[in-house]
């Protein structure tokens, strides 16, 4: 019963996906202080207010605060670019390479016979035998 837990919580997914999120919060963590350490202050300087989470206005007893919301989206769009510039443009990269046919250095190569992903090194394909050209 517990087998297939293990299984799952040791596959390779699971654990890259688990790292990210914590790396992921602790980036979050790094921009989020950036935004409320070094840009509201650069802000201030220009707008007057030092902080802007002090920007706010009332309509009658509800209380918008229009600061806090100015501080996520600048995390929100420091944290994209990031994400877009180191993830998303360099895979974008190796697709366009794999769909012209460009060789990318693959470690897996797919057996003529069978067609299964063996590696690049084989001198057989472990799923059906067939002898591997060079």
């Amino acid at each position: 019963m517990f087998k297939g837990f293990r299984d799952f919580l040791l596959r390779g997914n699971v654990i890259d996906l688990a790292v990210a999120v914590v790396v992921g919060q602790a980036f979050s963590a790094i921009v989020t202080s950036l935004v409320a350490d070094l840009i509201n202050p650069l802000i201030g300087v220009a707008g007057g207010k030092p902080n802007l989470s002090g920007i706010y206005f009332s309509l009658g007893k509800s209380k918008f605060l229009v600061g806090d919301f100015l501080s996520a989206v600048i995390s929100f769009a420091i944290i994209s670019a990031v994400i877009y510039f180191l993830i998303v443009m360099p895979t974008n990269r190796v697709m366009i390479k794999l769909r012209r046919g460009e060789k990318v250095d693959p470690a897996e190569k797919t057996c003529p016979e069978c067609l299964s992903l063996i590696p690049v090194k084989a001198k057989r394909c472990k799923f059906c035998t067939a002898p591997q050209k060079k």
